[in-house]
This record gives C-alpha cells, structure tokens and sequence, in this order.
C-alpha cells in the first residue's frame, strides 16, 4: 500500500530529518517498507542533519549519512497522504504552498494525540490508514493539546536536543504503531 509521508520543520536539518528517520525506522520495526521523507520551509539545502541532532539520532541506532535537506514545494506536499509538521506555523505554511492539504496536514504531536484516542493501544477498527487520518482531520477541534509545537532545538544546549529528540521519537513511536495497527502494509 502506497502511503507517503512528509515531515516539515524550518531548516529541515534537525526536527523534520528526525522524525522522518526516526519514524521510518520505527514503521521498518513493525516490518513496513515506509515512504517517509522531509524537506523544510527555509531549508538549508543540501546540508545533511545538524550535528547535535546526528548525535541524537546516533544514540537511537539511526543512520543519517545520506540525508540531505530539501527545500518544501507543492510537489512534495501533494502525493502526501501525511504530512506532519514541527509546529502550527510551519502548518500554514504547508497549506500555503498546498492548500488542498489541509485534511492530512497536521503538527506532529497533534497526530501523535489524534492516534493515541482514535488507535488506542495499537488496536483499530480501521482498514486503511487514509481512514484514520480523515477521522483525525473531523476530529481536529475536538482536541486540546497544551502546546502542538516541537521547540526548533538549533543552536540550543545537547540538553535541549536531547529533549526535542525524545519528544520527536514518542511522537512517531505512537503514530508508527496506530498507522500499523490501521492497516499500513
């Protein structure tokens, strides 16, 4: 099943490599071939994962050598059937280069929430998983998250990056497992 996924942060060389890496090791895990990929709003083009983030995803057994970050266009945005973004800002800004995107775009940690009520436990009723993120995109207002962004760790403390690195892997953890759990092959 095709299922293409897009990850969108600002330089696309911390948070959006992560979770596009992260998740597509976490979906592998669940013996998925994944269709993940991220580019950035004012990407860095070109440069490959910022150093503490490398060491981060390093830490979690994760190779990151033959990334190389991408500036975000429609063309990427369009074949999505997911895309998930840093923060409510780089949302709209998917949407502004792709409007037609609005019912599979989500911050990350909205959808990781949205999985976690609609997929408890990895256990759904859905067939597809076009049919979870559809029920996700009805469901939008219905939920309240303290904060849906992912702090931009650039520049900032290892600690600081180490915080963002384990927000970004629980994150796609839970969404790995409720796109499984939904019929993700």
């Amino acid at each position: 099943m095709s299922f293409p996924i897009l990850t969108v942060c600002l330089g696309n060389v911390c948070r959006s490599p992560q979770a596009e890496l992260l998740l597509a090791a976490r979906l592998r895990a669940h013996g998925v071939e994944p269709e993940v990929s991220s580019a950035g709003a004012r990407a860095l083009v070109g440069r490959g994962v910022d150093p503490s983030s490398a060491s981060e995803l390093e830490a979690r057994g994760i190779a990151h050598d033959t990334f190389a970050a991408r500036q975000l266009a429609p063309a990427l945005v369009q074949p999505a059937a997911l895309v998930l973004t840093a923060t409510r800002d780089l949302r709209s800004r998917v949407l502004e280069e792709a409007p037609g995107a609005l019912r599979r775009t989500f911050t990350l940690l909205e959808f990781a929430a949205h999985c976690d009520r609609l997929v408890p436990g990895g256990v759904s009723s859905y067939a597809d998983p076009r049919d979870l993120v559809a029920d996700a995109a009805a469901q939008r207002g219905s939920l309240s998250l303290e904060d849906p962004d992912v702090p931009d760790p650039i520049g900032r403390s290892a600690e600081t990056h180490a915080r963002v690195a384990a927000l970004i892997d629980d994150a796609v953890t839970r969404i790995a497992t409720a796109l499984v759990g939904s019929g993700l092959r």
